[in-house]
């Protein structure tokens, strides 16, 4: 088996579900020891009331290959945050990547209503789950993370930097928050390269997550029935893809010339080699202009 992470440590913030879940197995499939956190746990669901588990995610982890270990925590709440810290230091005295993958917002946005009609106790939260979240755990685990050269910090967000430059996210909060993340990895890239780490934004393209698949009815095993409402979804990846090129970037000993660029699960497809669970490698973006822009009609031919 290739484990070219084995002996390394990782910490997923946000891996209950979607991409940080998978970003977390691929670890593990890497020989990673990986912490998984998020709120929910099978005898504590949080606000969202889904029924995915951090247990469920160190459980995969594991059978993957790596060491999975689920921690609880609410990434708003900096002294938890500090003891997780604490608790890898003291169980691992390392820390090698560090994922920052915390959200936790879908459903409380809304779609094509301007600022001043929108709920601004709701916004603020927004921004506070997708940014705070982030600077919390960042503040808390860099200083373990630096203490050794060669870490990587990965920012998980939604578009690129040209592609979010250009596109407006349809919603105020929503927008600001996934710009902000890409902003994050970028300033963490400056202050961390006098320590030898590396910090880069990452995104996965129209991501087939548990609640896209719930929102079209159908499961990953038959998710291009999805494509009779929606066509264009014929383009979509499974968490897998941008899980694959997260382990690829952490497994890279030149990982630092990627150091405070936004990428992308597709782009690093073709530089990497990994693909997606059906062997496919989408490209998101370029399908995105080149088709769904373009106004031609949805053919993924040439974009995986």
């Amino acid at each position: 088996m290739n484990t070219p992470l084995k002996g390394k440590v990782a910490l997923v913030a946000g891996a209950t579900r979607g991409a940080g879940r998978q970003i977390a197995v691929q670890l593990g499939a890497a020989g990673a020891t990986v912490y998984a956190t998020g709120r929910t746990t099978r005898r504590q669901p949080s606000e969202m009331n889904r029924p995915e588990t951090i247990e469920e995610t160190a459980e995969l982890v594991t059978a993957a290959g790596g060491v999975g270990i689920a921690v609880q925590v609410d990434h708003l709440v900096p002294q938890q945050v500090r003891d997780l810290v604490a608790r890898i230091d003291a169980e691992q005295g390392r820390l090698d990547v560090l994922v920052n993958d915390i959200w936790g917002a879908e459903g409380l946005f809304t779609w094509d209503k301007p600022l001043w009609e929108d709920s601004l106790e709701t916004g603020l939260h927004i921004l506070r789950l997708a940014v705070d979240t982030h600077i919390i755990t960042s503040h808390a685990a860099l200083p373990l993370l630096i203490r050794r050269p060669g870490g990587l910090v990965v920012e998980v967000t939604d578009g690129t930097t040209e592609y979010n430059a250009d596109t407006y996210r349809v919603s105020f909060f929503y927008d600001l928050a996934k710009t902000s993340v890409l902003r994050l990895a970028f300033a963490q890239a400056h202050e961390l390269k006098a320590h030898g780490a590396t910090a880069v934004a990452i995104t996965p393209g129209w991501l087939r997550s548990e609640m896209m698949l719930e929102h079209y009815g159908v499961t990953e095993a038959n998710w291009l029935d999805a494509t009779a409402k929606e066509p264009h979804f014929v383009i979509s990846e499974s968490p897998a893809y941008v899980g694959r090129a997260v382990a690829a970037l952490a497994a890279d000993p030149d990982v630092a010339r990627w150091n405070g660029q936004s990428l992308s699960s597709g782009q690093l497809s073709g530089v990497y080699g990994f693909t997606d669970l059906d062997g496919s490698r989408p490209d998101w973006f370029r399908y995105f202009r080149e088709v769904h822009e373009a106004g031609r009609p949805a053919d993924a031919t040439g974009y995986r």
